[in-house]
C-alpha cells in the first residue's frame, strides 16, 4: 500500500523536492535561537559585548523573516501537492467507476461511493502533504537537537533519551486500537451519506406520503452508528494522546530534577542549565509532532485503503482477442441461456432460454413480473457477463463475448420506463446520443420524437435547464427526450423496456407514435405489460419463471388459449 501511495508523488517530484527543501531549512533555522541563547548567556552578556548582543538579535530576526516566506511556501505549495494528488486519485477513481460492471452498482449505494470520492480522498491529500514533511523535518530535528544537547551536557541528554522507548511503546499500544476505530468511523460516515442521498433524492415521495418522521428515523440509525463509532475512535485517540503527553511531561520533570542535581554538584553551570531547558524543546517538540502525526496517518491510511478497495475491483474487460462489431445488421440469437445474478442463487433468473430475433423484426417479451424479461434486455448489451457454460448471445452470428463491449453497445439503443436525464439543458441531454451532433441533427431527432413543438414553446427553447434528473419536466416529456436521444444515436438494435407503462393514455399515444417511427428498419425487442402496444409485433414470447413458455404472433397465441390469452383477457376484461 505504501509503495502505491508513493507512486502518486512522481508527477509532482520537482515541487515535492522544493517543499521538502524548504521544510528542512525551516528546521535548521529553528536551531538558531537556542544556539544564540547559549552564546548570549555564556559569552555576550557575561562579557558585556553590547554590539554582539544587537547583531545577534538582528541576525535572528532576519532569519525569522526568511523562515516566514519558507513557511508560506510550505503551507501553500505543500497543500497544493496534496490537492494535485487528490485530484489525480479522484480522476482515477471516477474513470474506474465508469468501467466497473453493473453488478458493482447493484451492491454499493451512491452515497457510500461519494464518501470515498470526497471525504476519504481529502484525508489522503492531508496525509500526502503533512506526512513526508512531518517525518523528514521531525527526524532531522531529533538528530540535530540531540547532537546539540550533547554539546551542552552528554549525560543529561542521555537521561532524557532513555524516556523515548517508553513513548514508542505507549504509541504502538494505542495506535492499533485507533486504526480499527477510525476505520469504523469512516464506514459509519458512508452509511450517513448513503441515507442522506436516498432521502434527498426521494424527498418528493416523502412529502407526498408525509413520512418525514420515518426518513428521520432511518437517518438516525446511521447517525447513531456514527456517534458510536466517533465515541470509540475519540476514546482511543484520547487514551493515545493523554498517555503520550504524560510521557513527554515526565521528560520535563526529569530535566528539572536531573538538571538541578547536576547544577548543585557543579557538573553544569547556570548558563548551560538555562540553555538546556530552552533547547530541550527542540528535542521534545518533534517527538510530539511524530506522535500527533499518528492520528493523521490513521485518517489518511484508512482513506487510501478504502480508495484501493474500489480501485482493486476488476473492471469490465474485453476478451483478449475481441474484435470490433462495426455497423451491425441487427440479427440476434440467444442460445440456451442460463443466468443468475449471484453464485449462491438457488434458482437461476433464466433457465435454458433460446430465442431468435431476425434482422429488422420486432419481438415482444410479456409475462409476469420477475420472470426474466428485463434480464434478457440487460444481457444483450453485455451489461452482465455470461459464463462459458451459460449459453451464448450472437449478434450477426458473432458471440458478444468475442466482440468489444463498446462496439456492441454502440449498435444498441435503449429506452426504459425509468428515464435518467442529466442536469443541464434539453439540448445537452438529446446530444448525449451523439456527442458530435449538430444543432440541426438535434432538432431533427426532436421532431421525430414529437418533442420539437413543446421545446419551442419554452422561453429558452433547447437551452432550457431541466433540473436534477429532469425534475422540471413531466414523465412524457422526459420519455420523449430519451427517444430523441436514441434517434440521434441511430442504432441497428432497439430495446424498449416498459417504455410507456408509466404514462397516461393520451401521452402514451404520442409516445407510441414516436416509438413506432423509431422502430422502423431496426431490430426491436419490446418488454411490455400493456399488451395493446405489442399486438403488431412479428413475434411475441411469453417469459415465465425464467423460461419461454409460449411463442408466436398475437393471433397464434390467442388461438392456443394459454398464458398469453389469460393475460390478454385479464387486462381487457369488461366485468
Amino acid at each position: 500500500m505504501v509503495k502505491r501511495f508513493i507512486s502518486y508523488y512522481k508527477p509532482h517530484m520537482p515541487l515535492f523536492c522544493a517543499d521538502m527543501g524548504a521544510s528542512i531549512l525551516i528546521s535548521l533555522l529553528g536551531m538558531v535561537y537556542p544556539i544564540m541563547t547559549n552564546r548570549m548567556l555564556n559569552d555576550y552578556i557575561p562579557n558585556k559585548q553590547y554590539n554582539a548582543i544587537i547583531i545577534a538579535g538582528v541576525t535572528v530576526l532576519a532569519l525569522y523573516v526568511v523562515r516566514l516566506y519558507l513557511r508560506y511556501f510550505v503551507q501553500y505549495q505543500g497543500h497544493m501537492i496534496g490537492t494535485y494528488m487528490q485530484a489525480q486519485m479522484r480522476t482515477e477513481l471516477f474513470t474506474h467507476l465508469e468501467r466497473l460492471p453493473f453488478s458493482f452498482f447493484d451492491d454499493h449505494e451512491t452515497g457510500a461511493i461519494m464518501t470515498r470520492m470526497t471525504n476519504d480522498l481529502f484525508e489522503v491529500s492531508e496525509l500526502a502533504h503533512h506526512g513526508p514533511e512531518n517525518l523528514l523535518t521531525s527526524s532531522i530535528m531529533i538528530v540535530l537537537s540531540f547532537s546539540y544537547l550533547c554539546t551542552i551536557n552528554v549525560w543529561l541528554t542521555l537521561i532524557i533519551f532513555t524516556c523515548v522507548p517508553f513513548l514508542i511503546i505507549v504509541s504502538a499500544h494505542y495506535r492499533k486500537k485507533m486504526r480499527a476505530a477510525f476505520t469504523k468511523r469512516r464506514e459509519s460516515n458512508a452509511v450517513i451519506n448513503a441515507a442522506l442521498e436516498s432521502s434527498i433524492t426521494g424527498v418528493r415521495v416523502t412529502k407526498a406520503y408525509t413520512n418525514a418522521d420515518k426518513e428521520l428515523e432511518k437517518f438516525e440509525v446511521g447517525n447513531e452508528m456514527y456517534v458510536d463509532a466517533c465515541a470509540k475512535s475519540y476514546s482511543a485517540m484520547g487514551k493515545f494522546f493523554s498517555s503520550t503527553s504524560f510521557v513527554t511531561d515526565v521528560f520535563n520533570v526529569i530535566i528539572l530534577i536531573a538538571g538541578g542535581i547536576f547544577l548543585y554538584n557543579g557538573k553544569i553551570n547556570f548558563g548551560e542549565y538555562s540553555t538546556f531547558i530552552v533547547s530541550v524543546n527542540l528535542f521534545i517538540q518533534p517527538i510530539q509532532t511524530l506522535v500527533g502525526f499518528t492520528e493523521q496517518w490513521q485518517n489518511g491510511a484508512t482513506g487510501f485503503k478504502r480508495f484501493l478497495e474500489i480501485m482493486d475491483i476488476e473492471e469490465e474487460k474485453d476478451a483478449p482477442d475481441a474484435i470490433d462489431l462495426g455497423k451491425a445488421r441487427g440479427d440476434i440469437e440467444l442460445k440456451d441461456i442460463c443466468f443468475s445474478y449471484t453464485e449462491n442463487e438457488e434458482n437461476g433468473v433464466l433457465d435454458h432460454v433460446s430465442l431468435k430475433i431476425p434482422e429488422g423484426t420486432k419481438i415482444a417479451l410479456v409475462g409476469p413480473s420477475g420472470g426474466g424479461k428485463t434480464t434478457i434486455c440487460h444481457l444483450i448489451p453485455n451489461f452482465y457477463k455470461l459464463g462459458e457454460n451459460d449459453g451464448s448471445i450472437l449478434i450477426d452470428g458473432q458471440d458478444i463475448r468475442k466482440l468489444t463491449m463498446d462496439s456492441v453497445r454502440k449498435n444498441i439503443g435503449i429506452v426504459q420506463q425509468d428515464v435518467f436525464l442529466f442536469s443541464g439543458t434539453i439540448k445537452d441531454n438529446i446530444r448525449y446520443g451523439c456527442l458530435d451532433a449538430t444543432d440541426e441533427q438535434i432538432i431533427e431527432a426532436s421532431k421525430n420524437a414529437n418533442m420539437h413543438d413543446f421545446v419551442m414553446s419554452l422561453p429558452d427553447g433547447y437551452d432550457t435547464e431541466i433540473g436534477e434528473r429532469g425534475i422540471k419536466l413531466s414523465g412524457g416529456q422526459k420519455q420523449r427526450i430519451s427517444i430523441a436521444r436514441v434517434f440521434l444515436k441511430n442504432p441497428a438494435i432497439l430495446i424498449l423496456d416498459e417504455a410507456t407503462s408509466a404514462l397516461d393514455n393520451t401521452t402514451e399515444v404520442l409516445i407510441q407514435k414516436a416509438l413506432d417511427e423509431l422502430c422502423k428498419g431496426r431490430t426491436t425487442l419490446v418488454v411490455a405489460h400493456r399488451l395493446s402496444t405489442i399486438r403488431n409485433a412479428d413475434t411475441i414470447a411469453v417469459v415465465t419463471d425464467g423460461k419461454i413458455t409460449e411463442k408466436g404472433t398475437h393471433d397464434e397465441l390467442m388461438a392456443k388459449g394459454g398464458t398469453y390469452k389469460e393475460l390478454y383477457e385479464l387486462q381487457f376484461r369488461t366485468d
